[in-house]
This record gives structure tokens, sequence and C-alpha cells, in this order.
């Protein structure tokens, strides 16, 4: 499965989106804020696309916090990491807390026909410049713990969830965005700290996507994780066992152009073990893609398919007017709690 997520340049389909969308290899798009004006408007861009390609997956980083693409109409989920800090280290509280928002985050996504938002973040909070209070705690034990609750909400209402940025960007300060960040520590240090939350999640079966970090760890491999065959398919998949969709981080990060121009990062990522490739904020780079590179053969999506929104689920979810309600409100208090601390 090869196929390239890319994203939308404002409220509507474009004539040059629509065709683009009809690419056989095109098989999703990520929203961001400037896709959104109001959610009714949001609504009916979902539907434009939905009628161009019912089947793509629809997705947005919607992590709650500073990264959370979608605020007018919508709850604003607390950062990840403040939630246990506002439950005063009450880890029983803080996993009910997380669970809620996991369910709050995903059911207002699925109820605009949304199928994934990229969360959680299961980097380790250390160093890093641009994970910090995404992460949920500076203890692995901590992160996976809390991302679990957080992943059993997304999935009561409807949602699968994507593990990022494996195997862990929390332990390096550059910003992979606009810098190649590089970590020098040996394998057993990474594997036993940062890829801790990723392997327990994994082992028990609550991760369905996974993204990897733009990193590169220059004492275990040369390359970048998400264009290494090493990360992802000798530790990622044969290793851990995990069985679902790689996602590649956005081509346009800075820490991607390790790989050269834009089809000799596609075909780096995908090589390495991508299952779908991002490419946000540049049309003349998806262009390329779509026009010059050279795609392996389409196969059907039923990989990726498995992690569109469970409308069955998300209907007896919204169903549940009591518990969004409640929910809501939840992340209201956490943030009151936050801003008094």
């Amino acid at each position: 499965m090869s196929y390239l997520m890319m994203d939308l340049a404002g409220l509507t389909v474009s004539a040059l989106e629509t065709e683009q969308l009809q690419h056989p290899q095109v098989g999703g798009i990520i929203l961001f804020s400037r896709n959104l004006e109001s959610k009714s408007q949001l609504i009916k861009l979902v539907k434009e696309v939905r009628h161009i390609r019912p089947e793509l997956l629809i997705a947005v980083d919607h992590e709650g916090g500073r990264v959370q693409r979608f605020r007018e109409g919508f709850s604003l989920i607390p950062a990840m990491g403040d939630i246990l800090p506002a439950a005063k280290g009450d880890m029983a509280l803080a996993k009910r807390w997380a669970k809620e928002c996991g369910f709050l985050m995903a059911i207002e996504l699925l109820a605009c026909d949304i199928d994934l938002s990229f969360a959680p973040v299961l980097d380790v909070n250390g160093i890093s410049e641009v994970i910090g209070k995404r992460s949920f705690s500076a203890d692995p034990v901590e992160v996976s713990a809390l991302a679990e609750q957080f992943i059993v909400g997304m999935n009561e209402a409807g949602m699968a969830a994507v593990g990022k940025h494996f195997p862990g960007h929390g332990s390096v300060a550059a910003d992979s965005h606009i810098a190649m960040p590089v970590d020098p520590r040996s394998k057993e240090q990474v594997e036993a700290f940062d890829m801790l939350p990723f392997k327990q999640l994994i082992a028990s079966h609550h991760l369905q996507g996974v993204m990897p970090a733009h990193v590169v760890y220059t004492n275990i491999d040369p390359n970048p994780a998400g264009f290494s065959t090493y990360w992802l398919q000798t530790v990622l998949r044969q290793q851990l066992g995990f069985n679902g969709v790689i996602f590649s981080d956005d081509l346009g990060m800075k820490g991607a152009s390790f790989a050269g121009d834009y089809v000799a990062r596609a075909k780096a990522a995908l090589d390495a073990g991508c299952d779908m490739i991002l490419l946000c904020n540049d049309p003349v780079g998806v262009n390329a893609l779509l026009t010059e590179f050279d795609w392996p053969a389409a196969e059907p999506m039923h990989t990726a398919l498995s992690l569109k929104g469970n409308n069955a689920q998300t209907l007896v979810a919204l169903e549940e007017q009591i518990r969004w309600q409640a929910a809501q409100q939840l992340a209201k208090d956490i943030n009151v709690i936050v801003q008094s601390l």
C-alpha cells in the first residue's frame, strides 16, 4: 500500500484539488486551521471531499493544547501534559480525565465525518522544543498509562489511534519542522526510555497507526526514522510486531530534507516502509508527486480503510449526550485548573 495524504488550500475544494483528489494514489487529506471558518462550513467541505472520493481518509492534528487545529465551534482540549498536574498527581483521576478527553476530541471530529486525529503523542517529554506539553509526561510509564486511557476514549467514540513520533522525539532539542534533529544516544537508551510507550501500546493492540519521527539516531542508524528500514521494518514491524498503518510525518518539514527533493523523499519514505506519505503546505510539491513520481502499483486501501471512523460506534456515542456534555465541562474545568497553577 503506497498512498499520498495531501492538504487543501482553503474553505472549499478548488478545481485543481478536485482533479488531484481523483488521482488513484491519493489516499487521504489532512485538514488545517485555514480549512475552518465555522463548523457548518467544515461539514460542507468534508461532504465535498466525500462526494469526490468517499473512501478517502480525512485527518487532522487535533491533539489538544497548542496543537488543536479546530477551535471555533469545538471544545478546547487541554494539553496532554497538563492533565496529571491538574489532577495533582493523582494517576487514577488523571487516567479518567485522559479517557474523557480522548472521547471528547474524537466524538467532535467524527460528528463532522472526520476519520482521524493524529493522536496521541507518545513522546516522553524531555528537552524537545516542539514536544513539551504535547507529551503526557516526562516518565515513560506515565505516558503509557495516560495514553492508553486517552485511546480507550477515542475508540469508544469510534476513532482509531495513531501514535507519534516513533521511536521518540522528546529527547532532542531541535524542532524537525525547521531543523534536522540528531539524537546520539545508544540503542539501549532509546529502547528502554523513549520507545517504551510504543512498545507497550503495540503489545496491547491499542495502536492502529504509527507516525515516525524526522530524527536521526546517529549511533543506531544513519537515516531519520521515517526513512529508515531499520526503524520501520526491523524494529517496528518485526521486533514490535506492529501490523497497522505507518504514516510518514510531513515530507515538507526540514527534517525530511535529508532525502533530497520531494520525489526522492517520497521514494525514500515508501522504500523504508511507510504506507501513506504526507505532504502539506506545498501544492507545487503535491503536483510533482502526482505527475512526476513513479508510484508503486496501486493496491486496495484495505489496511488504511481500517482506520476510518467507526460510524456505528460514533452513533452510539452521539446518543450518550450526558457523557459528551460532561466531557465538555471536564475539559473546561481542567483548563481553569491549569490557569490557576
